[in-house]
């Protein structure tokens, strides 16, 4: 079987990669990867099953790529997290939704059975009526403010869209929680590196983590099972803004909604900042994932709790990969 990865260079990918090669090199799997990232080449050694190709998921030759290397099964990571200083939301929504429809089209093109891809649970969007535990049935409303969210939410769209017209295309689709691991570095880690945790008055904020090797692995059994569907993917239970003041070790600085919100406005204008007043609900508002259906249906039962990743992110203690 011949796996194409897209975003191969990426934090998810360049793990996925490196797990597949070792599976692939003692002989657990017969598989070939075809990795693909807009990096001119990888930071890490890819191995003898492994081709690295340097491809943009826009680009108007991928359809006849994907056909060209025979390809069975597709992972779609491309996606932008952590935007740049430089970026934009054009650009943003050209490489989240564009480059998916085009990935998309490319599957049907070249018939490829399976394609597994990475959402989030920002797919269901920061609401104050969100319910406290969110199954793959509550609506997607990623909020159009926030555009990692709303992008989440129209390729979801889009996909529902692609299994009515393609039913053939088997999908996978993961609603990821906060992801930690060894080298992690986003929006969110940098929350947790200020002198003292910021929450909102009135709000506890929960957190789902979930392990990057568990992210990884559930990428792996998707390409290995027959499963089809959406899961959201998190560590059981939650954790607070009250239970990450105390693993920290810090104060928990709660201030009004509309503090935080004049201040974001301020900031952003000053280009203190590259987040507005829009942060808000983000902060306020996190979506809950319920995990049941990914350990019943999907067969796979995280490794730790979210606490349990939170209290090893920050003691650095992260069993050898």
């Amino acid at each position: 079987m011949k796996i194409l990865i897209t975003g191969a260079a990426g934090y998810i990918g360049s793990q996925l990669v490196q797990k597949l090669e070792k599976e692939i090199s003692v002989g657990k799997k017969s598989w070939h990867i075809v990795a693909t990232d807009i990096r001119d080449a990888p930071h890490y050694e890819t191995g003898a099953h492994t081709d690295y190709h340097k491809m943009d998921v826009r680009d108007s030759g991928l359809p006849e790529f994907v056909k060209s290397q025979q390809i069975d099964t597709v992972v779609h990571l491309a996606t932008i997290v952590t935007p740049g200083k430089k970026s934009n939301r054009e650009f943003e929504y050209s490489v989240d939704v564009l480059g998916t429809r085009n990935v998309l089209d490319a599957c049907v093109k070249a018939g490829v059975k399976r394609i597994i891809v990475t959402s989030s649970g920002a797919a269901y969007g920061y609401h104050a009526d969100n319910p406290a535990w969110l199954t793959e049935t509550d609506p997607l409303r990623g909020n159009e403010e926030f555009a990692y969210s709303h992008h989440k939410r129209l390729v979801e769209e889009m996909m529902a869209e692609y299994r009515v017209e393609y039913p053939e295309l088997e999908q996978i689709i993961f609603r990821i929680g906060t992801i930690l691991g060894q080298n992690v570095n986003n929006q969110i880690t940098a929350l947790f590196e200020k002198p003292v945790v910021l929450g909102i008055r009135g709000s506890e904020s929960p957190f789902v983590f979930i392990w990057d090797q568990d992210v990884v692995s559930c990428l792996i059994q998707a390409i290995s099972n027959d499963v089809t569907g959406e899961f959201n993917v998190a560590g059981d239970g939650a954790v607070t803004i009250t239970d990450l003041g105390r693993l920290l070790g810090k104060k928990v600085m709660r201030l009004p909604a509309v503090v935080v919100k004049n201040g974001l406005f301020v900031l952003k204008r000053l280009n203190m900042t590259q987040y507005g007043e829009e942060q808000i609900n983000f902060l306020r508002y996190r979506p809950v994932l319920d995990n049941t259906r990914l350990k019943q249906d999907f067969g796979f039962t995280p490794t730790y709790t979210s606490r349990q990743v939170f209290e090893r992110y920050i003691a650095e203690d992260w069993p050898s990969k």
